[in-house]
């Protein structure tokens, strides 16, 4: 059986008060934001769980959360899953996941009306659709969003910094000598703002800066963000003969099957070529070599995209005016996959 986590606990690990514990986890003022944020992140570090069945019921709500996400099966949205289901459990709520394919349809399907009405609150992560497809489909309940597509309605908005956090990476590279960057998932500007062209942008922008011009051979588009889709970019760039000493993939997932690949290829990393990912996904740090990446702040965006709904769905008769737009701070994670600034090749 394992180990009960109580609130007196939750208070140590966060520095305060058991009142302001329980302020926080049953939605009564009295905190602070930055408090509140402090007390949350303490939640999802020990997997706090409160039990407030009753009160959901006597205010007239399921205790469901509904999260919307184009799929599962990369390590960024199971781990995300993972960090929301933690906050929600530790204010008597359970997260509900349906996976919408990124497909147009499959997020149509996913906001009519008879799927959404059980959920209090849902958190979506939208690919595909457009401001009038939300309006037509009248969503009726709180609604947090996830990514870079910006939906008409009154729906708060929680963000990575995409952009900034490419140009963290690209001059990273570049600061370690590397002059010939390929971009694995890079994407031609559109003038559509989805994660490959945002990120895109960044590398382009980290570039600019610094005076190195950018080989369009080296910005290559993936189907995906897979490990097999970065495996498959890279050694295809390979077999093209366009060289390179530095790769900037666009998410951890795909850097994993670069990795793979310069394995494969006789390429040592980072004496040959250096290499940075994206997302700060966990199984990085035990790679061979561990994984240079940008964290884009998960643990902070989780308790925040919580905060914002459960305060929508605890708050909604009074409202709580404007939509709010929260994008988080990027940061470099410097590992074993890349060289020090101005570090010369072995």
């Amino acid at each position: 059986m394992g180990v009960v986590v109580t609130m007196s606990d939750v208070a140590r690990e966060a520095g305060v008060s058991k009142m302001t514990v329980s302020n926080v986890v049953n939605g009564r003022a009295g905190a602070s934001r930055e408090t509140r944020a402090r007390v949350l992140a303490a939640v999802q570090r020990l997997g706090y769980v409160v039990n407030t069945t009753a009160r959901h019921f006597r205010a007239g709500r399921s205790g469901a959360i509904g999260l919307l996400v184009p799929h599962l099966d990369g390590p960024y949205y199971a781990h995300l899953t993972a960090r929301l289901d933690t906050l929600a459990r530790s204010r008597g709520y359970h997260v509900i996941v349906e996976r919408t394919g990124a497909s147009r349809e499959g997020e149509l399907a996913a906001l009519e009306p008879e799927r959404v009405r059980p959920y209090d609150g849902l958190v979506f992560s939208p690919v595909q659709l457009e401001p009038a497809d939300v309006t037509a489909a009248g969503v009726g309940v709180p609604t947090v969003l996830l990514g870079e597509r910006r939906l008409a309605g009154a729906f708060d908005h929680v963000m990575m910094d995409n952009i900034g956090g490419a140009e963290l990476a690209t001059a990273h590279l570049i600061e370690g000598g590397a002059r010939r960057i390929a971009l694995v998932g890079g994407r031609q500007d559109r003038g559509v703002d989805d994660m490959a062209t945002l990120r895109t942008r960044g590398y382009r922008q980290a570039h600019a800066r610094a005076g190195v011009a950018v080989d369009e051979r080296l910005v290559v588009d993936a189907d995906s963000f897979t490990t097999r889709d970065g495996y498959e970019v890279l050694m295809r760039l390979h077999g093209q003969g366009v060289p390179f000493d530095g790769v900037f993939v666009l998410t951890d997932a795909a850097a994993m099957g670069v990795l793979r690949a310069l394995a494969d290829l006789g390429r040592r990393v980072p004496e040959d070529v250096q290499v940075v990912g994206f997302d700060n996904d966990l199984e990085g740090e035990y790679l061979v070599p561990r994984l240079t990446t940008i964290d884009p702040d998960n643990d902070s965006m989780a308790v925040h995209i919580m905060e914002l709904l459960l305060e929508r769905v605890e708050k909604q008769a009074s409202g709580r005016g404007e939509a709010v737009e929260l994008v988080m701070t990027a940061r470099l994670v410097a590992r074993e996959s890349t060289r020090s600034p101005a570090a010369p090749p072995s």
